[in-house]
């Protein structure tokens, strides 16, 4: 019995052996991790920041009233092309009592003095036809006879300044009452005119709106907005940590989300000497001025869009995907690992240029001949049943 039973401990141990053995022969028969390789491609690279922010026209002009008072009638709406002294509205006027009363006070002081100097003309020139008659006779002698002629010519022009006194008493009553008067022409102040050439991106009032002038109390009441939307500018803001790659006159590239597959150039024009909060971070506005537009592209004020600051470019230069470069764990220089024969690799040292996160510029280490091995390739999922 003993010897049965040893017998079958050794029968055991043979078997699990065996097994053991089949198994690892089994698992070096596995083929081994197959590396592939790629090779360094000639690309363009862009390396370049992103800011936020909407068109906006360079220049906008606000119209506003030379006289308060109600809009009678508007003659413009919002995206009607207008030229400089095209009409834009007109305004009645709601004379001020007080004032109204002071312009008719004037014109009756005006009218009193008028006819008082009549009188001091009528006067003198009787005077005046007396003496010359007495001195064509030889009366009366040269020296009193200019001093009756020059007491004459004052009267005279005594009435003549009287009426001018007059007239403008008038004309400023009439402006008072319904804000022109004759002779004002284009100028009349119930008539508001457009300042320049362009287009009216705005019209905040309606007919029966009161407006105010400007003064130094108040901005007085926008009637309209204009703008030249051919000279168009991008505002934007870009991030503390991005403003110091950034510099004055760099190129822009603008899309515009409502302009789809259109890509506008720009040149950078102003950065903000300084930032502003939002959000718990510091923000720098930049503005960017818009090359010429093709007259088929029409951009709307007010647009959102991104700007691709161009912070540095290079064309047509040897460069390998991002994801080939190793970077050595000590020095923290970049290598790449080289095909030396069949699933054989060495290590190489590589001098980079700029990235644009996808792809890496190559200056020196290889050439495009070499085979670089894709060390962190994305294993496939396992599939189970």
């Amino acid at each position: 019995m003993k010897r049965i039973g040893t017998v079958i401990v050794l029968l055991l141990i043979v078997v699990i052996s065996s097994g053991a053995l089949y198994y690892l022969w089994k698992k070096n028969q596995e083929d081994p991790i197959t590396y592939k390789t790629e090779k360094a491609t000639t690309e363009t690279i862009t390396k370049k920041t992103v800011a936020t922010g909407s068109i906006v026209p360079k220049e906008e002009v606000l119209i506003k009233p030379n006289i308060s008072g109600i809009i009678d009638e508007i003659y413009v709406e919002a995206g009607d092309q207008i030229k400089a002294g095209d009409l834009i509205a007109k305004i009645k006027v709601v004379p001020n009592a007080s004032s109204l009363t002071n312009a008719k006070n004037n014109i009756a002081s005006a009218r009193t003095a008028l006819e008082t100097a009549k009188l001091t003309l009528n006067n003198q020139k009787s005077i005046y036809d007396r003496q010359k008659a007495l001195f064509e006779k030889g009366v009366v002698s040269a020296n009193d006879f200019d001093g009756i002629q020059n007491s004459f010519n004052q009267a005279d022009q005594r009435v003549k300044q009287e009426q001018v006194n007059l007239t403008n008493a008038l004309q400023n009553y009439d402006i008072i009452r319904t804000g022109t008067t004759k002779g004002l022409g284009t100028a009349a102040t119930t008539q508001v005119r457009s300042t320049i050439t362009g287009m009216i991106l705005d019209v905040p009032v309606k007919a029966g709106n009161q407006v105010i002038e400007a003064n130094n109390f108040n901005d007085g009441t926008t009637i309209a907005t204009l703008a030249d939307v051919d000279k168009m500018i991008f505002e934007g803001k870009v991030d503390e940590s991005e403003v110091g790659k950034i510099k004055e006159k760099l190129p822009l590239e603008i899309t515009v989300g409502a302009i789809e597959n259109k890509k506008f150039q720009a040149i950078l024009d102003y950065i903000a000497p300084k930032g502003v909060e939002e959000n718990g971070a510091i923000q720098f506005e930049i503005k960017g001025t818009l090359a010429t537009i093709d007259s088929t592209t029409f951009i709307r004020a007010g647009l959102s869009a991104n700007a691709s600051i161009i912070l540095a470019k290079v064309d047509s230069v040897m460069a390998l995907k991002e994801a080939l470069i190793q970077y050595d764990s000590k020095t923290q220089k970049p290598f790449v690992e080289v095909a030396t024969g069949d699933q054989e690799f060495e290590n190489r040292d590589v001098e980079l240029g700029i990235s644009d996160g996808i792809h890496v510029e190559i200056k020196s280490g290889i050439s495009k001949e070499d085979k670089i091995k894709v060390w962190n390739q994305i294993k496939k999922p396992e599939i189970r049943n």
